[in-house]
């Protein structure tokens, strides 16, 4: 039997996707040389609320992991072909898109002759033009792993059962308290001290620091968070409603810090690059955001509306849109980039964005419904009904929510 499907999961996911397009339309035009002081600020405000999107996709990939195997872990040929056609595939397809897209752009791409074939390979380890894929490369290291994270999580869990004997809950939070705590020193050893590692270490290390937000390693806490809410999807819902006031009051706290943080640290041009994910206060406003929406979704859970089916809606075409949606941008871009928009930065942007999501959202969804679809948005077509299961939890959208059982009562344990 099918596991029921967790419909917050979807939803924030889709609040996760809305966070990362705006993020990369304010890039987009918070550094152009026209831009005045009030859009600058203004747009500096609304890009300290969307910090929570990248982490948060990577803790759904742990929840969606880790609930559908709890019971088991899974045959680990199978289980990383899958991902490979799911994932890796529509990675190096979009690569390729991005590639050629910003080439046949070029004038001198029609006039070489030549296809540089040594820049798509290198794409397809950092990637430039299609500058978001980076995001895959780094999420799909959490797949190749996953075996060994299961038997980890596995162990640390009967261990906890074998000495207390009892409701493991707080032991668990307390295991979560100091894996934060572990982070938070890792985050500071990233963005106060590894820069200067960079230069006195030999290769390949100064490389791999030089690009170590493409690493598993640095968002490693955010996963086996996921997994914990995995194992208790009922203890964790009562967490982040009875946390809430909490969550708001911290959350309310850093993004003034973050803003004093940025507007303090930059020039004449906003450096957005002071408020990274690899950063310890950056760390504290993610988790206080990712908390915060879990709370308002239990609070929403079991109500019917437009705003919550919009969201799952999002959630479920989420990865497709994600894949395509800077290629929006860069065609909005083709027409913006020449006009003058000195005091119209913040509409545009604010209008770009929505332009953005809405025909990335499209083209996922359309694209969903043609032959192939797994390995062009990670979707597959149910035969029978016709309709798209989203290719990184593998669950029936249609199912509705039911019971979960709580980590207390199971001793056992995908993404999206």
């Amino acid at each position: 039997m099918g596991k029921p499907r967790i419909e917050e999961w979807t939803q924030l996911r889709g609040i996760a996707f809305l966070a990362i397009v705006m993020q990369h339309n304010i890039a987009e035009y918070i550094y152009r040389s026209d831009i005045e002081q009030p859009d600058s600020i203004m747009l500096t405000m609304i890009y300290h609320l969307t910090r929570f999107g990248t982490p948060t996709f990577v803790f759904l990939s742990g929840v969606m992991l880790f609930y559908h195997h709890r019971q088991a872990r899974p045959e680990y040929t199978r289980f990383i072909r899958k991902r490979f056609g799911d994932i890796y595939v529509p990675f190096v397809l979009w690569t390729l898109i991005y590639w050629l897209s910003v080439r046949i752009f070029t004038p001198e791409f029609w006039t070489s002759g030549t296809l540089d074939v040594r820049s798509l390979i290198r794409e397809l380890f950092i990637p430039q033009t299609g500058y978001h894929l980076w995001f895959v490369i780094m999420i799909f290291q959490f797949y190749v792993l996953f075996p060994l994270f299961w038997i980890g999580v596995q162990s640390v869990y009967r261990q906890i059962i074998k000495i207390t004997r009892i409701t493991p809950t707080r032991s668990v939070l307390f295991l979560v308290l100091i894996a934060a705590g572990i982070y938070g020193l890792l985050m500071k050893w990233s963005y106060y001290d590894m820069g200067g590692w960079t230069a006195s270490f030999s290769q390949p290390w100064s490389t791999l620091l030089e690009y170590r937000s493409y690493s598993w390693v640095m968002y490693w806490f955010y996963f086996l968070l996921g997994a914990v809410c995995a194992w208790a999807v009922d203890t964790w819902r009562n967490w982040s409603v009875r946390a809430l006031p909490w969550m708001v009051c911290v959350f309310i706290g850093m993004y003034i810090w973050l803003g004093y943080d940025v507007l303090r640290g930059s020039g004449d041009v906003v450096n957005l690059n002071i408020s990274t994910y690899l950063k310890p206060t950056t760390f504290i406003i993610i988790m206080a955001q990712m908390f915060m929406l879990y709370g308002f979704l239990i609070l929403l859970r079991g109500k019917t509306t437009k705003f919550l089916n919009l969201l799952t809606w999002i959630g479920r075409y989420s990865f497709g849109g994600y894949l395509v949606h800077a290629l929006i941008i860069y065609a909005i871009a083709y027409f913006t980039r020449p006009l003058q928009l000195g005091g119209w930065h913040l509409p545009i942007t604010l209008l770009s964005f929505l332009v953005t999501a809405a025909i990335a959202l499209a083209i996922s969804c359309g694209l969903s419904r043609l032959p192939g679809s797994r390995y062009t948005v990670g979707l597959q077509r149910k035969r029978k009904h016709n309709s798209p299961v989203h290719g990184l939890d593998g669950m029936d959208p249609r199912r509705k929510p039911g019971p979960v059982t709580p980590i207390h009562a199971s001793h056992s344990g995908e993404t999206s």
